[in-house]
């Protein structure tokens, strides 16, 4: 009897059992390193989908590169090279979007595996979407400011270098997305690409499985990621055409993901061990 009130002892910041003598330090400690529970974590990820829509219309528009899908901006980069682009610089951009994404993936990569037993620790997680969350607000604050253009408006024949700036702030963030899916292990939602999204939607050999909104759960997260996408994308639109403004989506954006951070700190964790009836 001893032994199940031992082992069915657990509080709710993880499976470790609970100790009334614990200090809220190690509470606090304990918590942090609890492994959360993955079953729900599509959830934040489609959060991800919609912010990539917002981002990389808006930043698109207004300064003619993209800031999550890197194929778009290879194919600007190209043409630079071959001396297509309409401004002299507009492949600059394009360059230093893929260069800041692929250092973010670099970095946020070593962050999960360096930096605790386990990629999918909450304080791991937390602290990813926190440094996300910092990137954006730095890159709304540069524009907000005015030491960036909220918009592009220089001629044909001008590069303004301070462009730059939220450029790599914000590609530099979106790969810690891409991570996060990789490290949750919802490959179906990478977050910031849409292609090989379809591609493994259409080819999924369940695509017609019933019932159909739970009988194919990656089937359901892929059409969740397209369809978010595609409607932060619109809204993205909507809201740089009535504003005239990048700063609104970009502060939009913070707030989301800082919420994802949040949530990160209040997932559930992994469940605990069962009790042993001996």
């Amino acid at each position: 009897m001893s032994k199940i009130l031992e082992t069915s002892q657990e509080d709710s910041t993880g499976s470790l059992p609970f100790d009334p003598h614990e200090t809220d330090e190690g509470r606090l400690q304990r918590r942090w390193n609890t492994i959360i529970d993955a079953s729900l974590a599509n959830v934040p990820l489609l959060g991800c989908c919609f912010i990539t829509g917002l981002l990389d219309t808006t930043m698109f528009q207004a300064y003619g590169t993209f800031v999550s899908m890197q194929t778009g901006n290879t194919i600007f980069l190209a043409l630079g090279a071959s001396g297509q682009n309409n401004k002299p610089y507009d492949w600059a951009r394009s360059l230093c979007s893929i260069g800041c994404f692929a250092t973010g993936a670099f970095f946020f990569s070593r962050l999960h595996k360096r930096l605790g037993p386990k990629p999918t620790q909450r304080g791991l997680l937390a602290t990813s979407f926190l440094i996300q969350s910092l990137c954006i607000c730095v890159a709304a604050a540069l524009v907000q400011t005015g030491f960036v253009s909220s918009q592009n408006h220089n001629g044909a024949g001008d590069t303004d270098w301070t462009e730059m700036a939220p450029i790599a702030f914000l590609s530099f963030q979106a790969a810690g997305q891409i991570v996060a899916s990789r490290v949750l292990g919802v490959n179906e939602l990478p977050t910031v690409v849409i292609t090989s999204l379809m591609c493994d939607l259409m080819s999924d050999p369940k695509l017609f499985s019933r019932p159909i909104l739970t009988g194919n759960r990656k089937r359901a997260n892929r059409i969740g990621g397209f369809v978010l996408t595609l409607l932060g994308s619109i809204i993205g639109g909507w809201m740089l055409k009535g504003t005239g403004m990048v700063t609104p989506v970009l502060w939009v954006v913070f707030a989301i993901k800082f919420v994802i951070c949040l949530g990160w700190i209040l997932w559930k964790g992994e469940g605990g061990p069962k009790a042993e009836v001996v």
